[in-house]
């Protein structure tokens, strides 16, 4: 099983990035996956998630912003990133985990996901 992320870098504010998440060992559409992010200094928490039939959340400071997708048949996920505020700085890290759909929710500790991807650094220069 593995995930690897891509699709990260230094942006100026108010611009985009997309982040990608190529998955092996299983498929997407069958379980719970998603972003999580690790600002310096502080706990990582989810940014957004999409379960098994494609119903996504994402956490309120980036309602609007930020856009969860996957595709099926490259069995990869995408994390689309626009109006970037510095406050989004931070390591992204793709997780996936085996849940009911009613536990795949953005607020769900990150305890709950065994998979994870190695991460990959957004920073948000002002």
């Amino acid at each position: 099983d593995q995930l690897v992320e891509s699709g990260g870098g230094s942006v100026r504010v108010g611009g985009s990035l997309r982040l990608s998440c190529e998955v092996s060992g299983y498929t997407i559409s069958s379980i719970c996956i998603g972003w999580f992010r690790k600002p310096p200094g502080r706990g990582r928490k989810g940014v957004a998630l999409i379960d098994s039939v494609g119903r996504t959340t994402n956490r309120g400071p980036v309602q609007g912003r930020f856009t969860i997708s996957r595709d099926s048949a490259k069995n990869t996920v995408f994390l689309q990133m626009d109006s970037l505020k510095p406050e989004d700085t931070a390591m992204y890290y793709c997780a996936a985990q085996n849940l009911q759909n009613a536990l795949c929710r953005v607020g769900i500790s990150s305890l709950y996901f065994e998979h994870w991807g190695q991460g990959t650094q957004v920073t948000v220069a002002s």
